[in-house]
């Protein structure tokens, strides 16, 4: 099985598609990923997880069935990211699923590894370390296929 490899610049940057976060409990802004419209994603958002950490549900705009928000500042998960490219980036395995992490400052960017299409996760700074909130995900994750690629 192949292992994780750095991923391509430009590959990285598709990755980091537009999301940008409403405050004050108003809708928040989200890209739609390439992919959301996939069976797989419809399969995983049918098991999205009802709250996240205690954090209630928020809506979306655009509201998509791929995307889904909770708290505020939201927690934003979207299904439909391109699959990651092996890269030496840390990975961490929660519930038999593989994730990378990206520290974006004032929180954290979580990304299935070995899932294709891929769920992302947003976690602001303000609801803690980001792994400690991906048991909440594991069910929605399992409903994406695999590819050729695992956590070492």
């Amino acid at each position: 099985m192949p292992s994780s490899r750095r991923p391509h610049a430009a590959l990285a940057g598709a990755l980091a598609l537009p999301l940008l976060l409403a405050g004050c409990g108003g809708s928040v802004e989200v890209g739609i990923p390439p992919a959301a419209d996939s069976p797989a994603c419809t399969a995983a958002a049918e098991r999205w997880p009802t709250d996240v950490s205690g954090l209630e549900p928020r809506e979306t705009t655009p509201s998509s069935p791929a995307i889904k928000a909770w708290g505020d500042p939201a927690v934003v998960a979207r299904c439909g990211m391109p699959a990651m490219p092996p890269t030496e980036e840390q990975c961490v395995v929660v519930n038999g699923i593989g994730w990378v992490a990206e520290d974006l400052g004032d929180g954290a960017r979580l990304t299935t590894f070995g899932r294709d299409p891929a769920i992302e996760v947003i976690v602001p700074g303000e609801h803690g370390p980001g792994p400690l909130l991906l048991p909440a995900f594991s069910a929605a994750v399992k409903e994406l296929p695999t590819n050729d690629y695992t956590c070492t």
